[in-house]
């Protein structure tokens, strides 16, 4: 049975009370912080940076995952990585040389992640993938919380855990946007083995209920 992981996406928390939350959902049983960085320039949207990494990392010892939705973004890493953060991910199209920027986060000390929005092409893959640790599969436009999953992400999933698959590689293959309760089993049977949910974790009254409730549909994909 593979090993899921659930990582509720802070950009859907509540910001007045975000230690609280962060480690409420923890307590509840999720895995990892999902950490949404955007610029208002590679995505239509401001929202943290290094400083907030820094703050919440002394209240979890869960792996914080921070996707950089920004560019350039080489600038940017080693903060994020001075600030706590065990995986950094970033677009393909937000860096001048993927293969300097993997290796950047790599000397920096945290795991390297590459994101694929609905419109990128996987063949930047045949290159680097033997170098990341995980690859991030956007089921949305990146931009904004809340939005609907586009169902053609199903078929980029395959695709990857095929690639991960054939090489014999460790690579996690991570899913972001509209990941709920009622299509998170789906999700896992194309591939996906960890699992980005904001608004369906953190917009329910009871966190450990929902995520209950998705380990359960979980146990159903394996």
């Amino acid at each position: 049975m593979p090993t899921y992981r659930i990582a509720p996406s802070i950009l859907s928390a509540n910001f007045a009370k975000l230690g609280e939350e962060i480690v409420n959902v923890i307590d509840a049983g999720a895995d990892i912080v999902h950490f949404d960085v955007m610029d208002n320039h590679y995505v239509p949207n401001l929202t943290i940076g290094p400083l907030v990494c820094e703050a919440i990392r002394p209240l979890t010892t869960a792996p914080i995952d921070v996707h950089l939705m920004v560019k350039p973004v080489d600038r940017i890493i080693p903060d994020f990585a001075k600030a706590g953060a065990n995986i950094i991910s970033f677009h393909p199209e937000a860096s001048e040389h993927i293969d300097r920027t993997i290796g950047l986060i790599k000397d920096q000390g945290c795991k390297a992640g590459l994101v694929f929005n609905p419109g990128t092409p996987l063949n930047y893959l045949d290159h680097v993938i033997e170098k990341l640790d995980l690859v991030l599969i956007m089921s949305v436009n990146p931009g904004f919380g809340g939005q609907k999953f586009i169902p053609e992400a199903l078929a980029k999933l395959r695709a990857v855990r095929n690639m991960i698959d054939d090489r014999g590689l460790d690579i996690m293959l991570e899913i972001d946007g509209g990941v709920k309760v009622d299509n998170i089993a789906e999700i896992a049977r194309a591939g996906a083995d960890t699992f980005v949910a904001g608004s369906a974790i953190y917009n329910t009254p009871d966190y450990r209920a929902t995520i209950d409730l998705m380990r359960a549909e979980l146990a159903k994909a394996a």
